[in-house]
């Protein structure tokens, strides 16, 4: 059973009325993790914005565990059901693994975070103590990708989106991620749903979704 669904949904430009997404269906389940695929321009980025909360559809309609998104309280959504990584990491800088977290936790959760659990699911990425305690500048991208990821995960969302999470690293660094992104599909039940161009990616994925703006179809079973 899905546990998030797009049915025809279309995005298109209010200034121009140009359509990036047009009638687009898909449906993603727990336990699996999904890579989506696509030229430039095709919507990929696009349609996880709108899966994610970010934008709403201009036309169709996106359901959360059969519950309508356009009926929900989408800043209550992003802060707790689903976790959202970027290629640009989007940490600061000046600030230890740990205080990114927190931080986060502060601002989305509006409550204070615990930093033991926080030091625990770090570790647990591969990110020692000592090492959680340096300021994000004077880690590696790799690690500071991992910090990301926790910073997704602290509050245990149901469903984690990626776009283009290996895009700044190197091919060791990047089969490490996927390697976290399957983990978290196939051993603890989320949902994974990640952007890739990377056809060396693709092995990790349960399914592949091409997507080209009119519609998002199975490519093939990884």
């Amino acid at each position: 059973m899905s546990i998030l669904r797009a049915e025809n949904v279309s995005y298109k430009y209010e200034k121009t009325g140009n359509y990036v997404l047009k009638n687009v269906s898909a449906e993603f389940e727990k336990g699996k993790l999904y890579i989506l695929t696509g030229k430039s321009g095709a919507g990929k980025s696009t349609f996880l914005s709108l899966i994610s909360g970010l934008d709403r559809v201009s036309e169709g309609r996106i359901f959360y565990k059969d519950r309508d998104l356009s009926e929900l309280n989408l800043d209550k959504y992003r802060a707790t059901e689903i976790g959202v990584i970027f290629q640009s990491f989007n940490l600061l800088k000046n600030r230890n693994a740990i205080e990114n977290i927190l931080l986060s936790e502060r601002i989305s959760l509006k409550k204070k975070g615990d930093s033991g659990k926080v030091v625990e699911l770090l570790e647990k990425l591969g990110i020692s103590k000592e090492t959680a305690g340096r300021r994000v500048m004077h880690i590696s991208g790799g690690e500071q990708q991992r910090v990301s990821i926790a910073r997704a995960l602290s509050h245990s969302p149901e469903i984690v989106m990626a776009d283009e999470p290996t895009g700044n690293l190197d091919e060791a660094n990047s089969r490490e991620i996927m390697e976290i992104f399957r983990k978290l599909a196939h051993e603890d039940g989320k949902c994974v749903i990640v952007i890739s161009h990377s056809e060396k990616m693709w092995n990790y994925a349960d399914e592949i979704y091409s997507v080209d703006g009119k519609k998002v179809e199975a490519k093939r079973k990884a």
